[in-house]
């Protein structure tokens, strides 16, 4: 397979992932060669990303199997287009392969997909999918020296080893993204192994990889997300309210042009389509680049520069400068007389102005605030176009925007007095509990990560000067994280209702939501005070990772126990391993206190 260099597909971190670079001329025959190119040279990377985020068991000879078989297809059609199966959709063709591979459906349960057709397998496929990956064993890492040995005597193999480990991981993070991750990698294992000290420079070049690779994920679930389970309009609203903020010398009819253009694309993507996801991304960039002028002159820099400089130039431009002539007031949408005929005229497009109009004013609010303030509109319009004097009603429209902002900017400002306060470990344990407590149906594996996630970006956030639209924006990608991307999964009642109701409040009703009064705790404790000596071999990272572990289960086992309560337990757990750990014979040790500590457990549940 043709060595991986792909830096240049780089998928955008925040609410711009729609961009692709590839080194495209403007007309859309260089572009569709250029891309159609890049697919065939690279097939076997994407069929290892699909086939590894549909059947993520699979293992990693099972892949190869496969992948030969689609270059053996690739080949073919190269040689000769008419072939029945060039006809077909890649994307058909593979899940059509993965279907005929003797005892592979029944083995990795994927059966029930093989059964269907077109759109309903593909569909059948993405639900299949699991975002909970604590099935599988821990990320591989491996001697630093003897990867770099793989590296070097078998490139190909070591990368092609390293895509399969991650897409199974991801399984919801685009074609591109992965790509772009692979190259990275691959560009710190080319700068380490020449290196000295090999495990130093690893830690700190593959952090930002991983980094990268964590947000974009959970940007690209949670549209996914929004698509899947609200449709096209919530999906649309989304990207109306970004590149209003960034391109604010776009019109609102090229804007609708350009969204209308990622909309008609998305669905592969989110499918997992990986071959027409890479298609689709860089017919969106042809068409910001061929209209460049109209959208942003930044873009007009960037779409000068070549590959890999190109995407990333796009990715990293500020925001265009807000137009001087701006008022602040909507006086189209609050002032004028006519706003309910002008919606009944065409209600979906004079909700897209709105949102266009709104955002490219405010470019202090989170996408999640102007979408609230979208929906607050849409709903006042409903109910004041009703009455006999409309414009008297929807006159004091400003006002409930304002009262929307100041719930959400006073709930940003509770979250972040919460981290000045309890610090980064009280806090972690403080989400810790709130979400065991809100949704102790999820499995340990997903609670804690979900509770590290809202930490970083609490870290990341509360130092900042715009420190609302930050939280605001990454706090929300959590829960999209939380409700995932299969609009028929089920946690409780109450957190199916928030992510269900609206997308653009669901983190109001996540705010408010507290115990799972549903939720039937296990009988008895089933071994969690069984411990080992093995605490005390854990370094300071993995026993931390056992403590936030221990205080998950326990709370699943005990949910009607305070908070302090809780923190009390945990800090008996703490001083339990240092005297443990200290003492002759650890084991012993353990067996003696472990009883002991369950025992405080169960008197503080019964007072």
């Amino acid at each position: 397979m043709k060595q991986l260099k792909l830096t240049g597909f780089v998928v955008f971190l925040s609410f711009l992932t729609e961009f692709l670079t590839l080194p495209t001329k403007p007309p859309d025959v260089d572009n569709f060669q250029v891309t159609q190119k890049f697919i065939n040279d690279n097939i076997g990377y994407l069929t290892i990303i699909a086939f590894a985020q549909y059947v993520q068991e699979a293992a990693f000879e099972e892949v190869e199997m496969l992948v030969k078989e689609m270059m053996e297809i690739r080949d073919k059609c190269i040689a000769d287009m008419t072939l029945p199966e060039c006809a077909k959709l890649p994307n058909d063709v593979l899940q059509e392969s993965l279907c005929a591979v003797e005892g592979l459906p029944q083995k990795y349960n994927f059966s029930h997909c093989c059964n269907k057709r077109d759109f309903e397998r593909r569909r059948c496929f993405l639900y299949n999918k699991k975002a909970d990956v604590g099935f599988l064993p821990p990320f591989p890492i491996g001697d630093p020296e003897k990867k770099c040995q793989n590296y070097q005597q078998k490139k190909d193999l070591f990368l092609n080893k390293y895509l399969y480990e991650v897409a199974r991981r991801y399984p919801f993070v685009f074609s591109p993204t992965l790509l772009t991750v692979a190259a990275r990698f691959e560009e710190v294992a080319e700068t380490c192994c020449e290196e000295q000290d090999i495990a130093s420079c690893f830690r700190t070049r593959v952090a930002p990889v991983i980094q990268y690779l964590k947000k974009t994920s959970a940007y690209e679930k949670t549209i996914c997300g929004a698509f899947v389970r609200f449709g096209p309009k919530v999906f649309k609203s989304i990207y109306f309210a970004a590149l209003s903020q960034k391109f604010h010398k776009i019109e609102f009819k090229e804007l609708t042009s350009l969204v209308e253009e990622i909309l008609s694309n998305y669905d592969e993507c989110c499918e997992g389509d990986s071959v027409r996801c890479i298609r689709s991304r860089s017919k969106v960039m042809s068409h910001v680049c061929t209209k460049q002028d109209s959208i942003s002159r930044k873009v007009k820099e960037c779409c000068e520069k070549k590959i890999p400089e190109r995407g990333e130039c796009i990715i990293n431009s500020e925001n265009d400068e807000k137009p001087k002539d701006l008022s602040p007031r909507e006086a189209k949408f609050i002032d004028s007389k006519d706003v309910c005929q002008h919606r009944d005229a065409d209600p979906e497009n004079f909700l897209a102005e709105f949102l266009y109009e709104y955002s490219r004013k405010h470019q202090d609010l989170s996408i999640p605030e102007v979408l609230r303030i979208g929906e607050v509109y849409e709903n006042l319009l409903e109910d004041c176009c009703r009455t006999e004097n409309p414009p008297d009603c929807y006159g004091h429209a400003e006002e409930k925007f304002n009262e929307t902002t100041e719930k959400s900017l006073k709930m940003v400002q509770q979250e972040c007095e919460r981290f000045q306060n309890l610090g980064k470990d009280d806090l972690k344990y403080h989400y810790l509990v709130k979400l065991t407590k809100m949704a102790p149906q999820l499995s340990t594996e997903e609670l804690t990560s979900l509770s590290k996630e809202t930490v970083a970006a609490l870290t990341m956030c509360c130092t900042q000067s715009e420190q609302f639209a930050c939280v605001d924006n990454l706090v929300d990608l959590v829960l999209g994280e939380l409700c995932g991307v299969n609009k028929n999964r089920t946690i409780n009642p109450a957190v199916d209702q928030c992510c269900k109701s609206s997308f653009a409040f669901r983190r109001h009703c996540f705010d408010s939501l507290k115990a799972d009064e549903t939720y039937v705790p296990p009988s008895t404790s089933q071994d969690l005070f069984n411990f080992h000596a093995d605490l005390c071999q854990a370094q300071n990272g993995a026993l931390q990772r056992k403590k936030e572990r221990f205080l998950v289960n326990f709370v699943k086992l005990k949910p009607q126990l305070t908070d302090k309560e809780l923190q009390s337990l945990l800090t008996d757990f703490t001083n339990m391993v240092e005297k443990c750990c200290k003492a002759e014979g650890p084991e012993a040790c353990f067996s003696e206190e472990g009883p002991k500590l369950e025992a405080k457990s169960q008197a503080a549940s019964q007072t």
